[in-house]
């Protein structure tokens, strides 16, 4: 059954074009919002000035201090190159999650075209920077420590890689379609006006956080993993 969604109101707009449509609005709205919180910012001293109160201000800076802390947690010092990779993927697929919440509303992340093509963009970034690292001594990663048992780690380790962005798109789906299920029956079953949805909600935003909290944490260990200087 195919449910009423609000972007079904642009002309030329079905139920197959909706994730396509809510992908590319979210992408839209960061990049208005990256500029707000620029603006915000401000230059010079005023950049650096902690914010006094709740403002664009104060919630950019304690949203970046939270990536940054993230990353100097699993990368060190030395990640803080990519916080702003980290950040961009985090609030896209943060937002993309929050919006499956509004009523009327179809998040894009509970398409898997949506949730493996962010999956694909991380395997071909953390192997990108892998190989900037490394250059071809990269592939010794899939070879092992040890020559004679090397054939087998390698076909092991590409099977393991391959599967990533499949295993990162699978999750993020199968959580976010089953929230938004959850939420979108209880709704219907319940008066608007019982306070008891407000539970399921609380519930549904700390599901959309977590899951974009754990897709932009294992793209963090990838990257990490992909540039490590250990194997």
């Amino acid at each position: 059954m195919v449910h009423f969604n609000w972007t079904q109101l642009i002309p030329g707009v079905d139920h197959h074009a909706i994730p396509v449509v809510t992908a590319v609005a979210v992408g839209g709205f960061l990049i208005i919002l990256s500029l707000l919180g620029r603006l915000a910012l401000g230059n010079g001293e005023s950049a650096v000035v902690p914010a006094g109160k709740f403002s664009v201000k104060g919630f950019f800076e304690v949203f970046v201090e939270f990536i940054i802390g993230l990353t100097d947690l699993v990368m060190g010092e030395s990640g803080r190159k990519y916080a702003p990779l980290f950040a961009s993927l985090f609030f896209y697929i943060w937002i993309n999650n929050l919006v499956g919440l509004i009523p009327g509303m179809t998040p894009a992340t509970d398409n898997l075209n949506t949730t493996i093509g962010i999956g694909l963009f991380t395997f071909i970034v953390y192997n990108i920077h892998g190989i900037k690292e490394h250059g071809i001594g990269y592939v010794k990663q899939f070879w092992g420590p040890v020559m004679f048992i090397g054939p087998m780690m390698l076909v092991l380790e590409l099977i393991s890689h391959l599967m990533r962005p499949f295993s990162l798109g699978l999750r993020l789906y199968g959580n976010m379609l089953g929230d938004h299920t959850v939420l979108s029956v209880f709704l219907d079953l319940v008066p608007w006006w019982v306070p008891v949805p407000a539970v399921f909600y609380g519930l549904g935003m700390f599901v959309c956080t977590m899951q974009a909290f754990v897709f932009t944490l294992l793209t963090m260990i990838y990257i990490s993993m992909a540039i490590s200087h250990d194997h």
